[in-house]
């Protein structure tokens, strides 16, 4: 088969399978690549050269970053400190978390953030009698503007980057991103501020922990006399567990004050239905409920255990703990790789992997921690779906698509060609992942810019913009579908609000960007 042919099929067949979503992800972008490979297209290295790309190491490590500053109360204190201060109103409440959201994203990406702000913002929403639906929306809309203020506030930013590098131009710095990235911003901030009424009012599915109330409620559902406050620290806390049938504890006598075999944990309290432990203790039973009391470490460790279930997950509650241990670790190790970022002194995969291979070696997150913070869905989509892009460059697939693009377009010049592969990405943004729908655009928009004969900047930066531009449905992003449950939302909630974002990141994208990076 003809190779640009070929190319045209294998895109073609993976925008099917990735709208069907009846394919994961990964094997869609694994299949990509064998495709290109079995067509003849790409040799066996070229196809998978994806899965050792410089960019792919990068963005991988960053997981690893993002999970410390989660795992180690730094984001919960951030999110505490600043909402804590917004008052109880909608719109001021608007304006806090999504100047934090956002702040929170640039650093440790859009679902990272989303992810860990959820909860508080449920919370606080509740506070302040405010539906969730009013605020959870906003939310991820807000944190998909924020991407756009650092380099490592999504994938996609640091795509550009190097598709620029690599098609003659250059890599955008680490802040370059804020000359777009704030009036984004901004502008996000006023239209959520103004599309309050678009947002739909409804009671929320879900209810996380209120680690106050829930502190109040163990100290009184297991008559404890310590003060609430002791309960629930950042090196320590408490689980609930039950004693599950045929657990071995079944038969062996508690009491409280008593430590485990191992001496990690304290059994604080006890009880079976109505009746506490007393002094005696009493013969555990299946269906007993216990108070342990330990390091969070170790509260973890012995959840996992056969025989007990965990009523909360120790791990997550322990997420909810504003700067717990590491935490000084995990904000030192992240300015040392910012800074090392915004001068360039060694490559940006370096940095990260540096930092990543840092905050384990200091211990602030441990190895199985690290490989599970990071989503290597994400990781094999862009390292499958890279080979595509090389495809479309090397056999011409990509100056073929352009003409046409040219054909139909005319003499209209530059600001219509961009606003033609903004459209293309904003529609496939809101099926796809932007990822994969920026790996697709961007070697057509490197096609234009080449045969315009004009700087591949401002095509790059506007496919980033129009890339943050998914807001129209609930699966554009996994940020957007994170928030659908706890607010009650329905999947035509989101095209309201997100409609008039969609038309201001379009304009930003062909009218504001190529006055910062000049055709």
């Amino acid at each position: 088969m003809d190779p640009v042919a070929a190319t045209l099929v294998i895109l073609a067949l993976a925008v099917v399978a990735f709208v069907s979503n009846r394919v994961p992800i990964g094997v869609v972008a694994i299949g990509v690549a064998l495709a290109l490979f079995f067509t003849g297209v790409l040799t066996l290295p070229e196809a998978l050269a994806g899965f050792g790309d410089p960019t792919v190491l990068f963005i991988a490590a960053l997981f690893v970053v993002s999970e410390a500053l989660d795992a180690t109360g730094v984001t919960a204190w951030a999110g505490q400190l600043v909402i804590g201060r917004a008052g109880s109103g909608r719109r001021s409440l608007v304006v806090v978390i999504s100047l934090l959201v956002a702040a929170v994203t640039a650093l440790i990406s859009i679902n990272g953030a989303v992810a860990a702000l959820l909860p508080l913002v449920v919370v606080v929403a509740a506070r302040a009698g405010v539906p969730s639906s009013k605020l959870l929306m906003p939310l991820a809309f807000a944190a998909s503007a924020g991407s756009l203020l650092l380099l490592t506030g999504t994938p996609v930013n640091i795509l550009v980057s190097e598709l620029a590098a690599d098609a003659g131009g250059r890599e955008f710095g680490f802040f370059e991103f804020a000359l777009v990235g704030i009036p984004v911003l901004l502008g996000t901030v006023v239209i959520l501020l103004l599309g309050g009424r678009l947002l739909p009012e409804r009671p929320g599915a879900l209810m996380p922990v209120d680690l106050a109330r829930h502190a109040r409620v163990l100290r009184k559902q297991y008559s404890l006399t310590l003060d609430t406050g002791t309960l629930l620290g950042p090196d320590s806390g408490v689980t609930e567990v039950v004693v599950a049938p045929r657990s071995p504890l079944i038969g062996q006598r508690v009491y409280a004050g008593m430590t485990t075999p191992d001496g990690d944990l304290v059994v604080l309290a006890g009880r079976r239905g109505d009746e506490h432990l007393t002094g005696t203790g009493f013969v555990l039973q299946a269906g007993d409920a216990l108070l342990l009391q330990g390091t969070w470490a170790d509260l973890s460790r012995r959840a996992r255990q056969p025989g007990v279930l965990a009523v909360d997950d120790p791990a997550l509650l322990r997420r909810s703990v504003p700067l717990g241990a590491g935490a000084k670790r995990a904000l030192g190790i992240l300015i040392a790789m910012i800074v090392l970022l915004a001068t360039g002194l060694i490559p940006a995969a370096v940095a990260a992997l540096l930092a990543a291979c840092a905050l384990v070696l200091t211990r602030t997150v441990s190895v199985p921690q690290a490989y599970h913070a990071i989503s290597w869905t994400t990781v094999v989509l862009i390292a499958g779906m890279i080979p595509l892009s090389t495809a479309f460059i090397n056999t011409g697939t990509a100056e073929l698509v352009a003409g046409w693009m040219l054909a139909l377009l005319g003499d209209a010049g530059p600001h219509l060609a961009l606003l033609a592969l903004g459209l293309l990405t904003v529609v496939l943004g809101q099926l796809i992942s932007n990822v994969a729908t920026v790996l697709i655009v961007a070697p057509m928009a490197i096609a234009v810019a080449q045969t315009l004969d004009v700087s591949v900047q401002p095509f790059m930066m506007a496919l980033a913009v129009a890339g943050a531009a998914s807001f129209l449905t609930p699966i554009a992003t996994p940020a957007n579908l994170m928030v659908m449950e706890p607010a009650g939302y329905r999947f035509g909630d989101y095209w309201r609000l997100g409609l008039p974002l969609v038309l201001f990141f379009l304009a930003v994208a062909v009218l504001y960007v190529p006055l910062i990076w000049p055709f």
